[in-house]
C-alpha cells in the first residue's frame, strides 16, 4: 500500500496526487470520539481481505493516546532520518505507525517510489513488495482538518483515497502542492541532507514519466526505531 497519485488528482489540483495503493489498511474511528479526558481515543481499524498483509502483524489496539511526541529514526543505506510525531495531530495514524514499527514492518523493505517535479517532491515509503504492493492486512480513517499543507520536511501517510490508510508514508524532500488529503505524521527534524542524496542519486523514469518512478539507487530501510 502506498500513494499514488491519480488522474483526478491532477485535473483537480494540478498536480499529481499522492495516495498509496495496496495491501489491507485500517480505518480508525475520529477523534473526536476521544475517551478518558481527551488523553486517548478509540480508533477503528478494519481488516482488508483482498489485500492481506505482507508481513505476518496484527492491528494496533483500538485505543490511542491523544497527545505526546513519538521520536522515529529511520537507519538507511543513506542515512538516519530522524522524524518527531505528534500524536495530537494524528493519534490514529502514529499508533498505527508505532505499531508497525515494534512489530518490526518496516524493517528490511524499500522505498519504491522517487518523485521530483516542480509541483512534487516525495519519497514514498512503507511498501513491501513494491510500489503500491504489500501492506498490513487493514485499513484506518484518515485524520484531517482540511487546512494541511506539506512543505519540505513533512512525513505523512499515503492513501488509495478516502480513509484507506494503512502502512504507507511519504516523506517531503522539497515540495508538495497537493490536496489536504494525506494525514500528517510529523515532519524530519534531521536528515534532509539523507533526502537530498536519494535525490542526487536520480529516478528510474515510470509509466508517469521521468520525474516520478523508482529511486535510480535503491533506498533500503534497514531498521526503524520508535520512542514515546
Amino acid at each position: 500500500m502506498r500513494p499514488r497519485w491519480t488522474a483526478t488528482a491532477l485535473a483537480v489540483a494540478c498536480t499529481a496526487a499522492l495516495v498509496p495503493v495496496g495491501a489491507a489498511q485500517a480505518s480508525p474511528s475520529s477523534p473526536s470520539t476521544a475517551a478518558g479526558g481527551g488523553h486517548k481515543v478509540r480508533c477503528v481499524f478494519t481488516p482488508t481481505p483482498d489485500n492481506p498483509p505482507a508481513k505476518r502483524v496484527h492491528p494496533p489496539r483500538s485505543k490511542a493516546r491523544a497527545h505526546g511526541k513519538v521520536d522515529v529514526v529511520l537507519v538507511t543505506n543513506f542515512g538516519d532520518v530522524r522524524i518527531r510525531m505528534d500524536r495530537g495531530n494524528a493519534p490514529c495514524a502514529v499508533h498505527n505507525f508505532v505499531s508497525l514499527t515494534r512489530q518490526r514492518f518496516y524493517n528490511r523493505t524499500r522505498c519504491w517510489r522517487l518523485t521530483n517535479s516542480p509541483r512534487l517532491g516525495v519519497l514514498q515509503c512503507g511498501d513491501i513488495y513494491a510500489a503500491e504492493k504489500g501492506g498490513p492486512g487493514y485499513k484506518f480513517d484518515d485524520e484531517l482538518t482540511g487546512k494541511e499543507t506539506y512543505p519540505r520536511g513533512t512525513v505523512a501517510m499515503g492513501n488509495w483515497g478516502p480513509d484507506t490508510n494503512g502502512s504507507q508514508f511519504f516523506l517531503v524532500h522539497s515540495r508538495a502542492n497537493i490536496p489536504p488529503a494525506y494525514t500528517v505524521l510529523g515532519e524530519v527534524t534531521r536528515g534532509l541532507p539523507v533526502l537530498d542524496r536519494i535525490v542526487a542519486g536520480g529516478i528510474i523514469p515510470g509509466e508517469n514519466g521521468p520525474e516520478d518512478g523508482e529511486p535510480a539507487r535503491p533506498v533500503k530501510i534497514h531498521r526503524v526505531y520508535a520512542r514515546g
